[in-house]
């Protein structure tokens, strides 16, 4: 089977008056960990329900594995582990009855080795599991919903907001459970986050989509490469505010002090600064969060305002 994990082209969906999603187009590879980024009200959730097909689109279509989510539903499910944004529950089930029953639901074989590998990562103990689901706190659902998702190695794994509610240590078990897959090279995610420190450190590419468009596709490393960069220098004597320079926008001047935002390679900057009284400079790496905010502050061309 070849081509794409996710095809969607041209998807667009309307609430009436209201757009939620308008000619989005975009692949995710196989094998790929890609990460969906987007304010509330974006389309991120309305995106991921057209794939699950629990929304019908008003024009586009878009396909999983090859099937496509509308007209053979059934079959591109069959493909996906789903973890959604708020994770419906059975309270009077305990966690190990909730596993169970999924398994039986989804008819997927869930493989016993692989289950116990997860639960023991997820730090979820045979007391959790024999515990009422209302009676877990939320981190432990969260983890039980990360479980689920994952634990039949579906080809696609589809995590609304994986890491809601965990602690750092489990956040750092999520994050070590997904290199485990890139490395395996078997299923393809596809992960919408609010926290982009987390994106950050697990993924290959990022689609941003803002008013139901989206407005960037970049592979992380091409991003860190020619992403922005806050330079703060400090000068021992007053020196003249920076010239307009490309790639350089101003952050905050004053007469011994400049910061910077830095686009890409930083030689220009560095020969302006050869010829100042430099006291003092430092730099902070590429933030995914302030591209993103940057993304977002700019005004939207040709969208929906």
């Amino acid at each position: 089977m070849t081509g794409p994990a996710i095809r969607i082209d041209g998807l667009t969906k309307y609430y009436g008056a209201v757009v939620g999603i308008e000619d989005l187009s975009l692949e995710v590879e196989r094998g790929e960990v890609f990460g969906f980024l987007g304010a509330n009200g974006a389309g991120k959730t309305t995106t991921i329900r057209i794939l699950l097909d629990l929304l019908r689109p008003s024009r586009g279509g878009a396909a999983v594995l090859g099937s496509d989510c509308q007209r053979e539903s059934l079959q591109a499910r069959r493909h996906i582990g789903y973890l959604p944004g708020e994770l419906p529950v059975y309270p009077d089930l305990s966690a190990g009855g909730y596993l169970k029953y999924l398994s039986q639901l989804d008819g997927r074989p869930v493989p016993s080795p692989y289950l116990a590998q997860l639960l023991r990562r997820f730090d979820v103990s045979e007391l959790d599991l024999r515990r009422r689901l209302r009676d877990q706190s939320h981190g432990m659902k969260q983890k039980i919903g990360i479980v689920q998702a994952l634990m039949a190695r579906p080809p696609v794994a589809i995590l609304d907001e994986p890491t809601a509610g965990l602690d750092p240590f489990m956040v750092h078990a999520f994050r070590s459970v997904i290199d485990d897959i890139r490395h395996h090279g078997e299923t393809t995610v596809f992960l919408s986050s609010h926290v982009l420190t987390e994106v950050e450190a697990t993924c290959d590419r990022v689609g941003i989509i803002r008013g139901g468009r989206i407005v960037n596709v970049s592979a992380l490393d091409e991003l860190k490469a020619r992403g922005s960069r806050r330079i703060v220098i400090q000068f021992s004597a007053a020196v003249a505010p920076p010239a307009p320079t490309q790639g350089v926008h101003v952050h905050n001047v004053a007469p011994t002090q400049w910061e910077l935002d830095v686009d890409g390679p930083l030689e220009s900057l560095m020969r302006v600064l050869a010829t100042l009284p430099v006291g003092d400079m430092s730099v902070e790496p590429f933030s995914l969060e302030r591209h993103v905010l940057g993304l977002y502050r700019a005004p939207e061309p040709g969208g929906p305002t």
